[in-house]
């Protein structure tokens, strides 16, 4: 483990207002920025964390669901140089040493990798995974809802634990995909949508009345958020009539408000209302993300959980080394689905992953003129037997106002860096070996790690770790960046921390092969 004296913590804490009027001044006067411009050539021990301050905010801001992230990360990934491998296509003759590569699975799961220019077939992978979802609350599929006191209401349902109590009295705005028919080809596409204004409010009720207002409301009555209002039923008259469904009885947006349907077409150029067939559309906390604190030593932002870890493991895959005795595979698999167990066949239990990686060493296997190796079950037990997985998801810090929430030694703080996460029944995946190995990967990298454990009076949560590397057989380890208000709509993280998780990452996926064979000398 990678130890560094207090005084270099505090000095770097304390520098942190001169390096961010620093990254401003840098970002003024140069472009593109760290996301756009990825360096493969600079060690992870090089790397300026603050430099990842301003694109992190910028994605989160940018990029409010699931759907606009894995539309994020494809546009990065193909101005990097990496091809889409379609699913449906056979990818036999496709795939070599030296290239780089990239899958989706239901426009919200992501997979991207790069192969090493001297990959054999049966070497290892060093995989990143985890899960861009958060909390959230979905329209429902009639999201209309009658006349109520002149509101517009919109009828919503909550994803994992949204429309808890952080989510009354926030400025909330709509974004999702729409399957969209085109109506001269009859080609089914799906587009996406963001209203980038606050257009819906879930309100509190005044304490004057008595009735309390934390932990005790009924999510489907008393949570429900007004889009506008409808006073037509007060002036009866040809000219004050409510809105009227649009697109036809029987159609999908015939059972929507009316007003919403008007803004997604608009916002899409849809002339014929009919030709909307459907669309997975929800609500999100609009305030962009920002800095905060005395020193700008803090990020306040929505979903931090989980396009924290998930945009750091991407940046660390778009700016690992790409050296000509590289022989491993690299990649970073990025999941929908984990706040609601992963269920599904765009979540971590579904087998995304390991027919990925089963797919893209069958045709490396053929494309290798001399290779002796028949593809099979012998040669993707021989990979995953090389391989290496870290689970990557937000972890809790030390909380300054609940301490007895927090483990003496194992309650990581912000702006230090990644904690590696343990768990004595399992629910984490990390053991002895593979502590040993990332402390490992941390000292070649200039890394801080620290460690995260909750009490025997906790309750743990999970991650998408234990039924990837059960379903693989791979060696693996929690790793998590720390945050606060974990499943709040708006949480807390420290402002080096994307770029400290980055760096984290990045350090792994260069020197897994390096550490790997300091075991098997």
């Amino acid at each position: 483990m990678t130890r560094h004296t207090p005084d270099f913590l505090m000095a770097r804490s304390s520098q942190l207002s001169l390096r961010s009027l620093a990254l401003e001044q840098s970002i003024a006067s140069r472009s593109p920025s760290v996301a756009d411009a990825p360096d493969n050539k600079v060690d992870a021990k090089d790397l300026k964390p603050e430099a990842f301050t301003k694109p992190y905010t910028d994605f989160m801001t940018e990029n409010p669901t699931v759907f606009h992230a894995v539309g994020y990360f494809k546009e990065k990934l193909g101005k990097a140089g990496y091809v889409e491998l379609p699913s449906r296509d056979s990818w036999i003759g496709k795939l070599a040493p030296g290239g780089k590569y990239y899958a989706t699975r239901n426009g919200s799961s992501v997979i991207a990798f790069s192969v090493g220019k001297a990959y054999k077939p049966g070497n290892g992978v060093a995989m990143i995974a985890g899960h861009i979802d958060a909390l959230t609350a979905r329209l429902k599929p009639t999201s209309t809802k009658p006349n109520n006191n002149g509101y517009i209401e919109l009828g919503v349902a909550q994803y994992a634990g949204a429309l808890n109590e952080t989510w009354w009295d926030r400025d909330l705005s709509i974004g999702g995909r729409v399957v969209v028919r085109e109506p001269e080809t009859g080609k089914t596409t799906v587009q996406l949508a963001k209203l980038d204004w606050p257009i819906a409010r879930i309100p509190t009720l005044a304490p004057h009345f008595g009735i309390g207002m934390m932990g005790s409301n009924n999510r489907e009555t008393q949570a429900v958020p007004i889009i506008g209002l409808d006073n037509s039923d007060l002036y009866p008259s040809v000219d004050a009539t409510p809105e009227q469904p649009l697109g036809g009885a029987g159609s999908f947006t015939s059972t929507q408000p009316p007003k919403l349907v008007k803004l997604i077409a608009g916002q899409l150029g849809i002339k014929d209302y009919s030709t909307i067939l459907n669309w997975e559309l929800e609500l999100y906390d609009s305030q962009p993300a920002t800095v905060g604190g005395l020193d700008k030593e803090f990020i306040f932002a929505g979903r931090i959980d989980d396009k924290l870890c998930s945009w750091a493991a991407f940046m660390a895959l778009l700016h690992a080394k790409q050296e000509e005795d590289d022989s491993v595979i690299k990649l970073v698999a990025l999941f929908d689905d984990e706040e609601i167990g992963s269920l599904l066949r765009q979540g971590a239990r579904g087998n995304f992953l390991p027919i990925t990686l089963e797919r893209a060493v069958e045709a490396l296997n053929d494309a290798n003129e001399d290779s002796t190796q028949i593809f099979g079950p012998g040669l993707m037990g021989q990979t995953f037997a090389k391989s290496f997985l870290v689970s990557s998801d937000v972890t809790h810090a030390a909380h300054p106002n609940f301490p007895q929430t927090n483990l003496a030694g194992h309650s990581p703080r912000l702006n230090v860096g990644v904690a590696l996460c343990v768990d004595a029944s399992a629910h984490m995946t990390t053991d002895t070996v593979s502590m040993a190995i990332l402390d490992r990967v941390a000292a070649l990298s200039g890394c801080i790690n620290q460690r995260h454990m909750i009490r025997n009076d906790s309750r743990s949560g999970g991650t998408v770790g234990p039924m990837l590397s059960s379903a693989m057989g791979v060696k693996a380890a929690d790793v998590g960046i720390p945050q606060l208000s974990m499943h709040s709509i708006r949480a807390t993280t420290g402002s080096l921390d994307p770029g400290l998780g980055m760096k984290f990452y990045k350090g792994f996926l260069d020197n897994w092969e390096k550490v790997d064979k300091e075991w098997h000398l």
